[in-house]
């Protein structure tokens, strides 16, 4: 894949996830493997991934987190070393406090100004020279797609005409403090217009205009939606093999798309299967919220989803949903 020259001419990142270090070789066995996945000898962005709290990154200095960082630096194996997070915004700042980071990343959309690292992190660790990656930045897809038609109302009698994509990376792009934005994109046109928009918004040239815009969106999503899964699935996989984003997006559809549209969604997603993953399935282990970067309370959302959406007439409709699927 990077042959021909091409590995001169990108860069690599990729992250150490902490809760698979148990031991200071750990570091080493996981940071080797990804270097013969990736057919390279270095990793030009590394990341200590899904920080949480100050103690993860204390547990991790505890194993020798540092003096393992400092002697890739020094091969040449790591250029730069930072950090992604998701938690509050007092440990966020403990953070970036606490080593020298090249680079950091957190979670920061319109509908998230000011959840977990939030604009006062964001604005921190710029003041203190710390380049800012955003991912998450259209949620996980919940800005574009299947929005109450109150939102694409507003969007489209705006005094520019914009996409709801462009407008949540230009909400983005606008904040100077922004080096970098992680978009996932899964065509060629989300490409071009991710490049677009990079290439032509400027930070601070929002209008008033634009600010009351986002805070009549903003309002409406927060009214309309009911769990804040951005589908990461870091929750995954259940030991009792719940889909637990599909779950919580078919039932936060109920509010966008209509019951019965959403409850056909989410039988065809999650019930039409070998092995079905509905909600019910769930044996509130608490595997899951272990990892829930939203410290989404998942056991007692996926009962919601089950009552919601498993009832008297969740058989009768898998049924006639499979028979409607074999037509």
């Amino acid at each position: 894949m990077l042959a021909k020259g091409y590995r001169d001419r990108v860069k690599i990142s990729t992250k150490m996830p902490p809760y698979l270090i148990k031991k200071y070789e750990d570091f080493d066995k996981i940071f080797n493997v990804q270097l013969e996945r990736l057919q390279t000898d270095h990793i030009d962005y590394y990341f200590m991934h899904m920080l949480t709290d100050l103690n993860i990154w204390n547990r991790l200095v505890n194993l020798g987190v540092q003096k393992w960082i400092e002697e890739k630096k020094q091969k040449g194996q790591i250029v730069n070393a930072g950090f992604s997070y998701h938690g509050g915004k007092d440990e966020f700042k403990k953070i970036v406090d606490a080593y020298d980071w090249d680079f950091c990343m957190i979670q920061y959309n319109y509908l998230d100004e000011n959840n977990q690292a939030g604009k006062s992190g964001l604005q921190y660790a710029s003041a203190k020279g710390l380049p800012v990656m955003i991912m998450e930045p259209l949620r996980g897809g919940k800005l574009v797609t299947n929005l109450p038609k109150e939102v694409y109302n507003a969007f489209e009698k705006a005094h520019v005409k914009r996409s709801p994509a462009e407008w949540a990376l230009r909400w983005i792009w606008n904040h100077p403090e922004v080096t970098l934005v992680l978009s996932g994109m899964n065509s060629m046109e989300m490409v071009d217009e991710n490049i677009r928009v990079a290439s032509q918004a400027e930070a601070n040239s929002f209008a008033e205009e634009d600010f009351k815009l986002f805070e009549k969106v903003r309002n409406i999503l927060i009214e309309k939606i009911k769990i804040p899964c951005t589908g990461c699935s870091y929750c995954m996989p259940c030991p009792k093999g719940v889909d637990i984003p599909t779950c919580f997006s078919c039932y936060n559809d109920r509010e966008i798309e209509g019951k019965m549209k959403a409850r056909v969604n989410y039988i065809s997603h999650t019930s039409l299967k070998t092995q079905t993953n509905n909600a019910s399935l769930c044996s509130k282990c608490g595997k899951c919220e272990t990892h829930c970067p939203q410290n989404i309370k998942i056991r007692d959302e996926l009962s919601k989803v089950s009552k919601a959406m498993e009832g008297f007439i969740y058989k009768p409709l898998r049924v006639i949903v499979k028979l409607f699927m074999k037509v």
